[in-house]
């Protein structure tokens, strides 16, 4: 007989036993240790036993799925008008059927409990309260398009595909540093500050990525003054899904908004990428809104390809 409890102490082996048990499914890193799961999940400040919740089967765990929440405006806490139901996993042979919807009812029961309005599946920046690194890419994408077992689920209780986001990937072995007029001119004028093991930036970051090595790129004119583009990445190789090398994610693009299409981000980029290429890493991994036109572009010239797609769902009875 199934029955539903919330997280005990003594589950984290249980828990990593289900997610070994998804061997082959999109987006799912492996091997996961009882280790790296606390790490990356049970050791959060925000982390609530409640919206962790477990099905058995008598005594046998036979799933689990995480509901949380993003942050507050400041950044300095959660905010729990908004949640999202982050993962929803179940041994194979339980995979169809009352396990993974009674599982998804009380994430959704716990949420409103706490007082979201709105619901989503599948974490994306800034509802991304756990398991980066552990689902996705360099980033939480939402739920991945290839990820059917988790869009099915989501689809059949009234969630809708509301945007999306493209996952892209560039192999630096054949990577060459631009070479134009407006790239010289951004050389002559520019110098790239590099920041490695660089601090968050603020609460929420230190929650979500303290666990992960980050390197921050900032452009400064030699003139002086503030950075006019930052980038920052973080180290995938221990958190990867094998073979390909040395891999680093692309977390975030900023150009002041008055110098945009002046090439800087390309510049920006190409510089870290050189770095990188110095230092053994072999690929850089990223992503971005399908309607982020600019970010495309840029990702275009710098001869990233798409690998996949992931899908941003929210309720639409919640």
């Amino acid at each position: 007989m199934i029955h539903f409890r919330a997280f005990r102490n003594t589950d984290p082996p249980a828990i990593a036993a289900i997610w070994r048990a998804q061997a082959g499914r999109p987006g799912v890193a492996q091997p996961v240790s009882v280790d790296l799961i606390t790490q990356l999940v049970f050791s959060k400040p925000y982390f609530d036993r409640n919206g962790l919740i477990l099905a058995f089967n008598d005594e046998q765990p036979v799933g689990f799925a995480h509901a949380g929440f993003g942050p507050n405006e400041a950044r300095n806490a959660i905010d729990t008008t908004m949640g999202v139901t982050c993962v929803v996993m179940t041994l194979p042979e339980w995979k169809d059927g009352e396990v993974a919807a009674g599982l998804l009812e009380r994430c959704e029961q716990y949420l409103r409990e706490r007082g979201s309005k709105v619901l989503y599946g599948g974490g994306i920046e800034p509802l991304n309260p756990f398991y980066t690194g552990l689902y996705g890419g360099s980033a939480l994408p939402g739920v991945l398009e290839t990820d059917r077992e988790a869009c099915k689920l989501f689809e059949t209780h009234r969630y809708r595909e509301i945007d999306r986001t493209v996952l892209l990937r560039r192999d630096l072995g054949d990577f060459e540093v631009p070479f134009g007029r407006r790239q010289m001119q951004l050389r002559r004028q520019m110098v790239v500050e590099v920041t490695s093991d660089a601090l968050a930036r603020d609460w929420w970051e230190a929650c979500t990525l303290g666990d992960f090595d980050l390197t921050r790129f900032d452009m400064v004119s030699r003139a002086g003054g503030p950075a006019v583009a930052t980038a920052t990445f973080r180290a995938m190789e221990p958190f990867g899904r094998g073979g390909g090398g040395r891999r680093t994610g692309l977390l975030g693009l900023f150009v002041d908004p008055a110098l945009r299409r002046r090439g800087l981000a390309v510049f920006l980029l190409s510089e870290a990428f050189r770095r990188f290429s110095r230092q053994g890493i072999t690929v850089v991994e990223s992503q971005t809104m399908q309607h982020n036109v600019h970010s495309l572009a840029v990702h275009q010239k710098l001869g990233f390809d798409q690998v996949g797609q992931g899908i941003v769902y929210r309720k639409t009875d919640a």
